[in-house]
């Protein structure tokens, strides 16, 4: 739809010295640009389909038997439509109230769906469910449990230490940059529910994709993978610390290189956007680092034994005490010990 396109040899010169420093073969970049030109490039799934439900059900087989899977959206990219298996481990379940606070990309939520709303909350995998009954393992999430349901993959739970006019309130940021707040009945209840979500996201979140390559200057944030990680804990520690570093040193060389202040340009608010990036980035990294390291330190699974482990060397906090939801990690999301979280995952599959 664009006026002036791409020709073939602007096609190649943009790609000039790019493959590790050498040129690719040209028949095989016309060839390529032949193709994209004479085939658009379509989405991972048609509008139709993204114009379905949420709540959409499909069927997937695992073995010998057919489980029901729920195929969630996140906002309306379809790279994000991965199937989720619903007897993942159940992490941790209670009463939270929520407030949605901003939708995808930072926009601030519209006045009116900014209220504050009461649900049954379960972690279960790499999804938060937000119920409108409470928990029971074997039954079946209905479709307004899963329009409300929030992915935790990359995300980061913090305090809401800026928002004063609740008590017990935690902030969550989304892979997506969507933002929510909860409340929690206290506040043991709503540091352990930061410390799970953070856990889980440290644990299950795989590596990010590498940064797109372009020309333009416009910031863009990396797509954040919605899949689990295939690398064990020792080696996602690993990862972390590296992504750590390497967020670091961009945004040490991002500040050496300021704009003016008082100007109000796009530059200055890509350099704006783009520092936001990097340091809410380095902050997660440094969380999840912190919080796999003392697990993998701890040698158990059992979230019980992590949360009494990080009283004591944290300081006699009543934020870390035992839950009534304390399950096992698995790197598999399936696997749990002790009765209740084998309470909590021997239901039927729906």
């Amino acid at each position: 739809n664009i006026g002036k396109k791409m020709s073939c040899q602007q096609f190649i010169a943009n790609l000039d010295q790019l493959n590790d420093g050498q040129d690719f073969a040209k028949d095989l970049l016309k060839t390529l640009y032949n193709s994209i030109k004479n085939e658009k490039l379509e989405w991972a799934i048609d509008e139709d389909e993204l114009r379905k439900s949420l709540s959409e059900l499909v069927d997937d087989k695992f073995g010998t038997g057919t489980k029901k899977v729920t195929r969630i959206l996140d906002g309306g990219n379809p790279f994000l439509d991965v199937p989720q298996a619903l007897s993942a481990t159940t992490y941790k379940h209670g009463v939270l109230t929520r407030k949605t606070h901003a939708d995808m990309d930072g926009k601030r939520t519209p006045r009116g769906r900014r209220g504050w709303k009461k649900f049954y909350a379960v972690l279960k995998g790499t999804i938060l469910y937000l119920q409108k009954d409470e928990y029971r393992p074997d039954k079946a999430l209905s479709e307004g449990d899963l329009k409300n349901a929030i992915r935790v993959h990359h995300a980061l739970a913090t305090k809401a230490s800026d928002y004063s006019k609740k008590s017990n309130v935690l902030k969550l940021k989304t892979a997506d940059w969507r933002v929510f707040l909860f409340q929690a009945p206290s506040k043991e209840e709503m540091l352990s529910w930061i410390l799970r979500i953070n856990l889980v996201a440290a644990i299950f979140s795989a590596p990010a994709f590498p940064a797109a390559v372009s020309s333009m200057k416009k910031f863009c944030r990396p797509l954040l993978p919605s899949c689990t990680t295939r690398l064990c804990q020792e080696e996602q520690l690993r990862s972390h610390e590296n992504k750590l570093r390497q967020v670091t040193a961009e945004l040490a060389e991002h500040r050496c290189h300021p704009v003016e202040k008082g100007i109000k340009s796009k530059e200055a608010e890509e350099n704006r956007l783009k520092d936001h990036y990097l340091t809410f980035e380095k902050s997660r990294y440094e969380t999840y680092i912190h919080l796999l390291a003392m697990k993998i330190k701890v040698g158990s699974d059992d979230l019980e034994r992590i949360e009494a482990r990080l009283t004591t060397l944290e300081g006699d906090d009543p934020s870390l005490r035992k839950t009534h939801s304390s399950p096992a990690f698995s790197q598999g999301h399936g696997t749990v010990t002790g009765s209740k979280a084998m309470k909590d995952t021997t239901g039927p599959d729906t």
